[in-house]
């Protein structure tokens, strides 16, 4: 079963079925039942062509749905309209999705979690981790979310900020490896930039894309993590780093500074660097001043420990983690590698082990568990 083919394909039959006249949830519940009958059927006799199969099935769940609904006995005059089995119209409706998501109707998070999940292709488990919340809580964010456009008119498009929040979080579930979305982020990341003229659409662009030029280092021949220090850079993806480097440059220009630039920022100069050693810490940690004034986020200030660790010595990091909250995910991985920097292998090694248990992916785990082997077997030579 090709997953991909099926993930590429939902926002363009979403698209068509709610312009035929189904309201948005009732179109995603109709869709979900044809994904999930294509993964039953098409292993056997997979369709000459995937999107219209998937549009016939889907408007017949909704047709379906809409007999037996009597509140909605209006709609069965959309019978005769029922699209026959063929080829799709060709059609790309994703962007004009991400934006119909980000109803006035729902709060920003609920709309970014709704699109996430039924269009961008990613499940309640990882859209919970994405927002720091248990599953439970966002599969009830994401019911109520479905509850409060069911039967509304998607006439009223969101805003830009709220599809921004989506395809940055689409682009990172891709990045990390659990869903290949990169590509399909900044594809639609440069639809919107070539449509709208936003510093911060042209900053999370060029975060998306210095941060994709290096995703090729990223994994060693084993699918292990690399980390930036350790990356090859000649590896690195020169034309995309300058690319980006240069609509960074433009949008910062415009002195409307927001979070996308400033993470682009970041981005840029770890990619400005010829080496590790040369990193400029003191501007980094400058950036993330702006990104806590600009956000506040827990995350944020995380990544700033890291970078005070390396700005003015491991200590000086291990007393700004100490006054984030221990359960923020990646806290023990981030304390075991400051207190390795410092010299306290042991401890190093106690947390990385810590962390590898915490770590919420196979390829994180191994990488933090290497490095707790690592540090003990460097204890047993001394």
């Amino acid at each position: 079963m090709n997953e991909a083919l099926l993930r590429s394909l939902t926002p363009s039959v979403l698209g068509i079925l709610v312009r035929r006249g189904a309201d948005f949830a009732a179109a995603e519940d109709a869709l979900q039942e044809a994904l999930v009958e294509a993964v039953r059927v098409w292993p056997a006799d997979m369709p000459r062509e995937p999107k219209g199969w998937l549009v016939t099935v889907a408007w017949r769940r909704f047709l379906d749905t809409a007999r037996s609904d009597t509140a909605r006995r209006r709609r069965e005059d959309l019978v005769e309209e029922e699209p026959a089995p063929g080829p799709a119209p060709g059609v790309d409706d994703t962007l004009q999705l991400y934006f119909l998501c980000a109803h006035p109707a729902l709060t920003p998070s609920s709309a970014v979690a709704l699109t996430l999940r039924a269009v961008g292709g990613l499940t309640t488990r990882q859209i919970a981790q994405a927002y720091l919340v248990p599953e439970a809580t966002m599969a009830q964010r994401i019911s109520r979310a479905k509850r409060t456009v069911s039967g509304v008119r998607f006439d009223q498009p969101g805003d830009v900020a709220t599809v921004l929040r989506v395809l940055y979080l689409v682009f990172n579930e891709g990045y990390s490896g659990d869903v290949d979305l990169s590509a399909e982020a900044i594809r639609l990341t440069r639809q919107l930039a070539a449509s709208i003229d936003h510093p911060e659409v042209a900053g999370l662009l060029a975060l998306m894309l210095l941060h994709h030029a290096r995703r090729s280092a990223r994994t060693g021949p084993d699918g292990s993590l690399v980390p930036l220090a350790e990356q090859d850079r000649g590896r690195w993806d020169t034309v995309m780093i300058a690319e980006g480097v240069a609509i960074l440059q433009a949008a910062l220009a415009r002195d409307r500074l927001g979070e996308f630039q400033a993470q682009a920022a970041i981005a840029a100069l770890h990619a400005d660097a010829p080496t590790a050693a040369e990193t400029d810490w003191v501007q980094i940690v400058e950036w993330y001043d702006e990104l806590v004034r600009l956000t506040d986020s827990p995350v944020v200030r995380l990544n700033r420990a890291v970078a005070v660790g390396e700005a003015d010595g491991p200590r000086a990091g291990l007393a700004a983690l100490a006054a984030l909250d221990d359960a923020l995910p990646r806290h023990t991985a981030v304390a075991a590698y400051l207190h390795e920097r410092d010299g306290d292998l042991e401890t190093a090694a106690r947390l990385y082990a810590e962390a590898a248990r915490k770590a919420p992916n196979l390829a994180e785990r191994d990488h933090l568990t290497r490095r707790a082997a690592r540090l003990t077997q460097l204890r047993g030579r001394g």
